[in-house]
């Protein structure tokens, strides 16, 4: 690039960089894309924006016109200067058209257009993703779809339901405005509780995958209000998925674990998620063996569950409970090893009956927290250790596995 000049008029007056999709605003000087998007992005939200060059008032909303005979020429210079290491400028994809985006969301509106509109939508959003995006949620499509999945939902349609809410996931953006849209509307969390339950829907797998998907990142913006008033039958769809009687991707068992462990604080909803039976859920879904991460949210959300008496009681009720976390301490992460000390200590401190504290000693519990004393991991979770060996001496100090440790360390 340092053997051959460029011309002026190819580089950016903002990036000073050689042209990729020039684009001319109404004050008639020639871009980058990119570069005055960013420019416009930038500018103060209360002022109008000027053009960097004529310093002439840039309303933001202004269309940015391809200049096509510029770009034309970029390419061939590029093509002819290629022996000295200069790639061709690949022509970029026409950017959406404000009116077409508006037509397309008014077909959304039409029953028989609505489909057609929906998957055009989400090919556009995949294409010239910056802007294309930025423009539909801009326009307000977030809340046009929000719209339409709750009446599919009112009408018990699933007409268009799947592309719904796959373009809802694509779009979304954390805006004040788009998660004031999701923070107190039970209405569209009935309606995906509903997605959830259908059965008979094409790409059934796939529908409910995105469901989820959502539901996790409503999670993340509601409010307290709505956190608090879900029903039981909510909790009860939400864990069904985890129960393994079809095959969902890992992702989507993910989202149905980050909503739960998000919900459990509020209200009573640890209870409500007791109750549909989720540590049964958990502990059989552990038992297949998922991948780290999964297996990291599934402890995660058991020790959450086990400072209910209901929860440590479930836990305690199936028979490989106990065994499954003394197996996890020590193998997964450290997150994991948290959550595992966390249920044992629930567990010792507060259902430590005679026949608990034998099993612990049966499938190696008691000798895993003696390997914490040894291993290479936290202080807190080492005195953790030490403090559930010391409350159950008397009845642990008879086993091979651990008897000479309490003996030189413990004065009884």
């Amino acid at each position: 690039m340092e053997e051959i000049e460029i011309p002026q008029f190819f580089l950016c007056p903002i990036s000073l960089q050689i042209m990729k999709d020039p684009v001319t605003t109404i004050t008639g000087i020639t871009y980058d894309r990119e570069s005055i998007e960013q420019w416009l992005r930038t500018s103060d939200q209360d002022s109008p924006a000027y053009c960097p060059i004529t310093k002439q008032i840039l309303p933001k909303d202004s269309d940015l016109t391809p200049n096509v005979m510029l770009r034309r020429l970029i390419q061939a210079w590029c093509t002819t200067n290629a022996e000295y290491g200069i790639d061709r400028i690949p022509t970029p994809k026409s950017p959406l058209s404000k009116s077409y985006l508006y037509k397309l969301i008014r077909d959304i509106r039409v029953e028989g257009l609505c489909v057609g509109a929906l998957k055009k939508l989400f090919e556009l959003a995949n294409e010239n993703v910056k802007w294309n995006r930025r423009c539909m949620v801009e326009a307000g499509l977030i809340k046009v779809l929000v719209l339409l999945i709750v009446k599919c939902f009112k009408e018990n349609k699933t007409n268009g339901i799947e592309q719904a809410l796959k373009l809802l996931y694509l779009i979304w953006n954390p805006s004040a405005e788009n998660k004031e849209i999701f923070a107190g509307n039970y209405e569209f969390v009935e309606a995906l509780t509903w997605v959830l339950r259908i059965e008979k829907i094409e790409n059934h797998d796939v529908v409910r995958t995105h469901a989820l998907k959502i539901l996790k990142m409503i999670g993340e913006v509601a409010s307290s209000g709505l956190m608090s008033q879900l029903k039981p039958e909510f909790f009860g769809v939400v864990t069904r998925v985890l129960r393994g009687d079809h095959k969902l991707p890992q992702q989507a068992i993910k989202a149905a674990l980050h909503v739960l462990i998000k919900l459990c604080p509020w209200g009573n909803n640890r209870m409500k998620i007791i109750d549909s039976g989720a540590v049964f859920d958990l502990i059989e879904l552990e038992l297949r063996q998922p991948e780290k991460r999964t297996s990291e949210l599934i402890f995660s959300l058991l020790a959450q569950l086990c400072s209910c008496a209901d929860g440590r009681a479930q836990l305690l009720m199936h028979r490989a409970g106990i065994a499954m976390v003394s197996k996890r301490l020590l193998r997964n992460t450290p997150a994991t090893d948290e959550s595992c000390m966390h249920i044992f200590g629930q567990i010792t401190r507060f259902s430590a009956t005679d026949e608990v504290l034998i099993e612990m000693l049966r499938v190696g519990a008691v000798s895993k927290l003696c390997m914490v004393l040894q291993a290479n991991c936290e202080a807190h979770l080492k005195k953790n250790a030490r403090d559930m060996l010391r409350m159950h001496s008397k009845v642990w100090s008879n086993s091979p596995c651990i008897q000479v440790y309490l003996l030189t360390r413990y004065n009884r």
